[in-house]
C-alpha cells in the first residue's frame, strides 16, 4: 500500500471550502443564478458506513468510511477510493465536487464521486487490509456498479485494493462485474498503462506549461512533493522528457542533488528500503524545502493544503502542476499569481488518471483490451487537447488557468442540467 505524507497541522481554510469557494468563482463567471448554485454545491448522494474489523489478534474495532456521489449528470459516478487517517466527510465531498470537474473537463462521461475509509494502512497486516476493503466494498454495494458508481484507486490504496473490491460486488452479484471499478490489475480486466497514467498526464501538461512560460523541458529543473503512485511516476517520465529532477519527498523525509538525482537508482533504493530516505545519490534535506526549492517546476502529488498562506510566498517554481487533489488552498493561489508562479489546476493536470480508468471501463463492456501503446497515444493526446483549450478560454477571458478550467467543467455539467430538465 501507497504511504501517506502529512497534511499541515492548519490551513487557513478547509478543502471543502476551497472546493466552495471555487465553484462559486466559477458562477459568478459564468452569470449562473443561485438555484443553479446551490444545485451544484451539494452532493447528490452521501452515505457514511460502519466498517468492524476482527483484527489479527482477535480484537474487533470499528472503523469509519464514506461514498459520496456529487453529481451524475452527465454519467455514472467515478472517483477513487482513499485509506487514509485523517479521512473525513468533508473531504471526500470536496474530492467528489473536483472530479465532477475533471470529468467534465477532459470529456469523459462521468460524474463525480469519491470514497474513504479513515484508517492508517501502515498500521495493517494485508489480510487485514482485505477484511477491510471487503467489509466497506459490501456496505456500499448498492450505490455502485459499472452504470451507476466506478471506484478506482487513491491515496492508500492500489491495484489489489481494487481486485478485492471488484470480487466482493461480483460474488454479491452472482457473476464476474470486471467494469465495476477500475485501476485493476491486468489479469482481472485492468487496462495497459492505467498504473503510471496520472503521472503521464502531469508531465505531458506540465511540460506543455514550462514551453508556454519560455522554459525549454530539455535542461529544465523540479522538484517532486511525495514519492507513491503519482509522484514516483511523474519523477520518472520527467526525466524522460530531459526534465532534471533535484529534489523528492516522501513521509519519512527527502533528498536533493543540485545535478539532479538519478531517478532509476532512487527507485531502486525506494523498493529496497521504503524510502527516499538514505538514498546515497542525494543530501538529505527537510521535507518542507522541497516545496520552496530553487526549479523551474514543482509537482506537490501527495495530499491536499501542502502550499498554503503561510509557505506561498516562499516558493520560486515558475511552474506548479497540482500531481494531487487541492494540493494548493485558495489563499496561496492569490500569493502565487501575485508573484507570476503559474498553477497547473488539479482538474486538469491529474486527469490522466480518470481518462484511463474510462479507457479501461470501455475496454471490459467491450471485452476487448488495447495495447499500452495505444493508451499512452490516446491519453497524451486528450490531456494536451484539454490544455490547450483551457489555455485558451482563460487567454480569452483574462483567467487563471483554475478558473478558467473549473468555469469550462461548471459549465458543461449545467448544460446536461439543462438538457435533462428537474425531475419530478
Amino acid at each position: 500500500m501507497t504511504a501517506t505524507l502529512e497534511r499541515p497541522v492548519s490551513t487557513e481554510t478547509s478543502v471543502l471550502d476551497d472546493a466552495r469557494a471555487q465553484l462559486a468563482q466559477a458562477v459568478g463567471v459564468l452569470g449562473l443564478s443561485p438555484d443553479v448554485h446551490a444545485m451544484l454545491a451539494e452532493p447528490r448522494r452521501e452515505v457514511s458506513v460502519s466498517i468492524p474489523l476482527r483484527r489479527d489478534d482477535g480484537s474487533v474495532e470499528v472503523l469509519r468510511g464514506y461514498r459520496v456521489q456529487h453529481n451524475y449528470s452527465r454519467g455514472p459516478g467515478k472517483g477513487g477510493v482513499r485509506f487514509d487517517a485523517r479521512v473525513d466527510l468533508d473531504e471526500v465531498r470536496a474530492l467528489a465536487m473536483w472530479m465532477t470537474w475533471k470529468c467534465a473537463l477532459l470529456d469523459v462521461p462521468y460524474g463525480g464521486a469519491k470514497g474513504g475509509v479513515r484508517v492508517d494502512p501502515r498500521g495493517y497486516s494485508t489480510a487485514e487490509l482485505e477484511r477491510i476493503t471487503r467489509r466497506y466494498t459490501s456496505e456500499i454495494a448498492p450505490l455502485i456498479g459499472p452504470n451507476q458508481d466506478i471506484p478506482a484507486p487513491d491515496v492508500g490504496t492500489d491495484e489489489q485494493t481494487m481486485a478485492w473490491m471488484m470480487d466482493t460486488y461480483s460474488v454479491g452479484r452472482g457473476h464476474t462485474v470486471l467494469g465495476v471499478v477500475t485501476g485493476k490489475p491486468i489479469s482481472v480486466g485492468g487496462s495497459q498503462g492505467r498504473a503510471g497514467s496520472t503521472s503521464r498526464g502531469v508531465v505531458a501538461v506540465a511540460v506543455e506549461a514550462l514551453r508556454h512560460v519560455g522554459i525549454d523541458p530539455e535542461g529544465a529543473t523540479a522538484a517532486v512533493q511525495g514519492f507513491g503512485k503519482v509522484g514516483r511516476g511523474a519523477a520518472r517520465f520527467l526525466a524522460r522528457e530531459g526534465v532534471r529532477v533535484l529534489a523528492v519527498s516522501d513521509v519519512n523525509g527527502a533528498v536533493h542533488h543540485p545535478d539532479g538525482l538519478d531517478v532509476e537508482a532512487l527507485e531502486a533504493h525506494v523498493d529496497a528500503t521504503g524510502s527516499v530516505v538514505g538514498f546515497p545519490g542525494g543530501t538529505p534535506v527537510e521535507s518542507d524545502e522541497v516545496l520552496t526549492a530553487d526549479v523551474d517546476l514543482i509537482v506537490p502529488a501527495a495530499v491536499e493544503g501542502v502550499i498554503h498562506a503561510g509557505n506561498a510566498a516562499r516558493v520560486r517554481a515558475r511552474v506548479v502542476a497540482e500531481g494531487a487533489n487541492g494540493p494548493v488552498t485558495t489563499a496561496a493561489d492569490e500569493v502565487l499569481a501575485a508573484n507570476g508562479v503559474l498553477v497547473v489546476p488539479d482538474i486538469l493536470a491529474n486527469a490522466g488518471g480518470v481518462v484511463v480508468s474510462y479507457f479501461e471501463w470501455v475496454q471490459a463492456n467491450q471485452s476487448y483490451w488495447w495495447s499500452e501503446a495505444e493508451v499512452d497515444e490516446r491519453l497524451v493526446e486528450r490531456m494536451i487537447r484539454a490544455w490547450n483549450d483551457v489555455l485558451a478560454y482563460a487567454t480569452d477571458n483574462q483567467l487563471s488557468l483554475r478558473l478558467a478550467a473549473t468555469c469550462m467543467a461548471v459549465e458543461r455539467v449545467y448544460r446536461a442540467h439543462e438538457v435533462r430538465g428537474l425531475y419530478p
